[in-house]
């Protein structure tokens, strides 16, 4: 059974720090790539970062430097920790897993979203 639940989105100032998690079931955290997205209004859905079942991991560049994912086997669950955070990362953040041989494209499953705004 595939399920991705977000949580950790929220109000931050610039400059701030947020830690984002995914808890995923058993089945899901198998899969060969979980990833963070995300999505700002009137834009279209990108990649944040990803990281594989063996540890390997891929981030935007906008992002690279800032934030950092991490995987935690023995609770299913995947971190986004973001530091040094922008107004312009302000969006909606999703969970996303599959079977992709690719860092950088999707995978079939998503999470509901967590918002996450920064105030300038």
């Amino acid at each position: 059974q595939v399920q991705l639940v977000e949580s950790g989105g929220g109000v931050v100032q610039a400059g701030g720090s947020l830690r984002l998690s995914c808890v995923v079931s058993r089945y899901t955290f198998s899969l060969n790539v979980i990833g963070w997205y995300r999505q700002a209004p009137g834009k279209q859905r990108e990649l944040v970062a990803a990281i594989s079942i063996g540890g390997s991991t891929n981030y935007a560049d906008s992002v690279k430097g800032r934030f950092t994912i991490s995987r935690d086997n023995a609770k299913t669950t995947v971190y986004l920790q973001m530091n040094s955070l922008k107004a312009e990362d302000t969006a909606v953040y999703y969970c996303n897993a599959g079977n992709s041989y690719s860092l950088s494209l999707p995978g079939n499953y998503w999470g509901q979203g967590t918002q996450v705004t920064v105030s300038s």
